[in-house]
């Protein structure tokens, strides 16, 4: 089965903090030393994994589609090995219903954790099945959460738009089934991040969380392992009793549609 061993040139997005520079950080140590892009908003950020032996690029999720394309399409041109994405950037509000939506922040958290990834994806796909046509496998990698099996009410629109792009990566893989394009789905429960600091949840939900380091020796292996789904933690027991046979399910309307 491929795996990110398999892999030699791996691109991750939000890779200047938390999950993100953790993942990258690890991947560049593999035995098979993939060269590791970071790509972030964060210039002093960049900078550093830069002198740790990155590659760092910058890239702006938040910018339009029209935008995202351009910079899909340079990283494509500078990277032309390029044969791994993980799609982690993300930002999380929370709504109080009561004390109205802010649709601003709505339409923010939509864009990031939603649009720009499916967006980003698209223009990617195109020099993915033309490596795949070539032998070469590759991996598209969706960072969905926890939240997106059991949403939390406090970050109903995080939990959407993850639950979104959780639904978009199932169809994806079924699509993609019979290519060397790989689709994977890192499902994080509460983990260690500074996502939590605008809103001064950190320490309360310190007392829960999965240390970072913890979690990202899991998620490395279950990369090198080349597992579809890969879930541990809290996030594990939520993925095996809500999603127990959903993409089995994806597979069969695939097929029962395929004259469409």
């Amino acid at each position: 089965m491929p795996s990110i061993d398999d892999s030699k040139c791996v691109l991750i997005t939000g890779g200047t903090s938390g999950i993100g520079r953790a993942l990258a950080l690890d991947i560049a140590k593999l035995p098979s030393h993939p060269k590791v892009i970071a790509t972030g908003r964060r210039k002093d950020r960049l900078d550093e994994l830069s002198a740790a032996g990155l590659q760092a690029e910058y890239l702006d999720l938040s910018a339009d589609t029209t935008a995202l394309k351009k910079s899909v399409d340079d990283l494509i041109a500078r990277y032309p090995d390029l044969d791994t994405v993980i799609l982690n950037a993300g930002i999380q509000h929370q709504v109080k219903a009561k004390d109205g939506i802010d649709m601003k922040k709505i339409t923010e958290e939509i864009h990031v954790n939603y649009i720009s990834v499916v967006a980003f994806i698209s223009y990617i796909l195109p020099h993915f099945l033309k490596l795949s046509e070539a032998g070469r496998p590759t991996f598209i990698v969706t960072v969905t959460s926890g939240l997106a099996v059991v949403p939390l009410a406090a970050v109903a629109n995080y939990s959407a738009s993850k639950a979104a792009l959780s639904s978009f990566t199932l169809s994806l893989r079924a699509q993609l089934a019979e290519t060397n394009v790989n689709v994977l789905e890192i499902v994080p429960p509460l983990v260690e991040s500074e996502l939590h600091d605008p809103y001064g949840t950190t320490e309360a939900l310190s007392k829960f969380w999965m240390p970072l380091d913890e979690f990202t020796r899991l998620t490395v292996n279950g990369l090198r392992e080349g597992r579809a789904t890969i879930a541990d933690g809290t996030s594990k027991a939520l993925v095996e009793k809500y999603n127990q046979g959903k993409f089995e399910a994806v597979m069969q309307g695939r097929k029962m549609t395929e004259k469409w």
